[in-house]
């Protein structure tokens, strides 16, 4: 196995660490910042407000998108087992 093959391994792994990060994580910070101009809008600084809708979203996101993502997590697994004889020998 050389450095080439285990960048290309790394590489792939972090891709779709991005990938399921961004997923979950996106529609959250968007959602926070409309409900941040809300705020500054209307003058109201309540915790509550900004966090408990951005869980929901996320939680919402797992819910729908949660299939998918363990999806992708299980062809990258089986990917890697597949080619350890490759990288082995």
């Amino acid at each position: 196995m050389d450095t080439n093959e285990l960048t290309v391994i790394f590489a792939d792994a972090m891709y779709l660490v991005i990938i399921m990060v961004g997923v979950l994580i996106t529609p959250g910070l968007i959602l926070g910042v409309v409900i941040a101009v809300f705020q500054a809008a209307t003058q109201v600084n309540e915790q509550t407000l900004s966090f408990l809708p951005k869980l929901i979203l996320t939680l919402l996101m797992v819910l729908f998108s949660g299939s998918w993502l363990i999806q992708k997590l299980s062809d990258l697994f089986e990917q890697l087992f597949l080619n350890i004889p490759h990288i082995i020998g």
